[in-house]
């Protein structure tokens, strides 16, 4: 009786969902690296909306943050008492969401939700409401399924709505990690809604490791018709890319069919601007690589095939390389046998009538933080993954179908 009574709830939310999506949407939480004021508006609304509807269990975690309105980036959970005080599930979806890119490529305001047919229903276009605010309607929903029934959890239910994806998670799940060390417990079994297929058959439970890393090649400038004068180090930065590419795939070889690709990528991509002429030789040239490494390669040693590497460059070229790195995360798996992956397969199949298979990718999420930290954590969700897209779409029947496969799982015990 209680599955069909939430499922019920669920069901008639439809319009609940869209009003959700096009609040939260009129609300740019764009970071401050992206030329935004953070996500004070969208959580200060989101609080309010919550409490008016019996979700009154709320804290603020607020990261500080002087480039952003209000000077904080804003992290808000929400506890659903459970039963018992052990076993907590947690859903976590993310407030910030990207800018929209190229304006012309919008057929419609970007933060306006339109309303459209689409092949599997109703669809709800505009930037955010697939990355991440599916997600977090479809945990909303199905807390507010239990609250609303008078229904108690077998386990407390926490729904984290944190700051600073997009960009890294220092004021997010990083920032809470580091300062509020005792927020998650070993036991926890966190769902992170920010990831899926349009089947919801696959469940992530592990990333590659992430190496972003920022070349400086440093020469000599010279005429470009006096090489012999000068120390190319554009030349030098190329040779060093391409070294890179191919003499770590094959140092790195091993394959895994839990990722695709199935191999690790190394892959030279920005390339900033050196001498602005042609008849130069640069001095000094920057550019960087994506590298994407399975987790069996710890990155201490992909970092001292790169040292060796550089040295042979600066050897060959006569000039000094320097590096950073903008990224650098290693991350444990969440096993396949992990109750969460178990629990969240049966939700899925009752649901869905699907049967789910574990993945990994190559992408970095914060479930990488968390599975570091010994928590065990899975990305899900039925979507068509229009993130970061123009023209960004989340279908309405995957908010209402998430949700009940989220309330399922708020209703199992372990």
């Amino acid at each position: 009786m209680e599955k069909e009574t939430i499922f019920s709830f669920i069901e008639k939310s439809a319009p609940l969902a869209v009003e959700l999506e096009t609040e939260l949407t009129k609300r740019p939480a764009v970071s401050p690296e992206s030329g935004g004021e953070g996500e004070w508006e969208k959580c200060r609304f989101l609080e309010q909306w919550l409490k008016d509807r019996g979700i009154t269990r709320l804290e603020r975690l607020d990261a500080p943050d002087e480039r952003a309105k209000e000077g904080v980036r804003p992290n808000l959970v929400a506890t659903i008492p459970g039963k018992t005080e052990a076993k907590r599930l947690w859903i976590m979806s993310h407030l910030d969401v990207v800018p929209p890119g190229e304006a012309s490529l919008w057929k419609s305001d970007p933060w306006q939700v339109v309303e459209q047919e689409g092949k599997r229903g109703k669809i709800l276009i505009g930037r955010g409401v697939e990355d991440n605010q599916q997600g977090l309607c479809s945990s909303v929903l199905a807390a507010l399924a239990l609250i609303t029934q008078g229904i108690i959890p077998p386990h407390p239910v926490k729904l984290l709505f944190a700051a600073d994806e997009e960009n890294g998670s220092a004021f997010g799940i990083d920032w809470l990690l580091k300062n509020h060390g005792d927020l998650f417990r070993k036991d926890d079994m966190i769902l992170i809604p920010d990831g899926g297929d349009p089947q919801g058959e696959t469940i992530e439970i592990a990333e590659k490791n992430l190496l972003w890393i920022r070349f400086t090649t440093t020469g000599f400038q010279a005429h470009g018709s006096r090489p012999d004068q000068g120390n190319n180090a554009h030349l030098a930065g190329a040779d060093l890319a391409v070294r890179l590419h191919y003499g770590l795939s094959e140092q790195f070889p091993d394959r895994d069919p839990l990722f695709e690709p199935d191999y690790s990528t190394f892959q030279p991509t920005k390339k900033e601007a050196n001498v602005p002429n042609i008849n130069t030789i640069p001095g000094e040239d920057v550019f960087c690589m994506d590298m994407r490494i399975l987790p069996r390669y710890p990155l201490k040693a992909v970092l001292a095939a790169i040292d060796r590497i550089k040295g042979e460059v600066e050897s060959t070229y006569q000039v000094k390389i320097a590096y950073t790195l903008p990224q650098a995360m290693e991350s444990k798996p969440t096993s396949p046998e992990a109750p969460l992956v178990t629990l969240l397969s049966g939700a899925v199949r009752e649901v869905y009538g699907i049967e789910t298979r574990p993945i990994g990718i190559g992408g970095g999420t914060v479930g990488a933080y968390l599975r570091n930290a010994g928590i065990d954590s899975v990305v899900w969700g039925r979507m068509d993954d229009t993130a970061h897209q123009p023209n960004e779409y989340t279908v309405l029947e995957n908010i209402l179908g998430d949700a009940k496969v989220m309330a399922l799982l708020m209703m199992k015990g372990r």
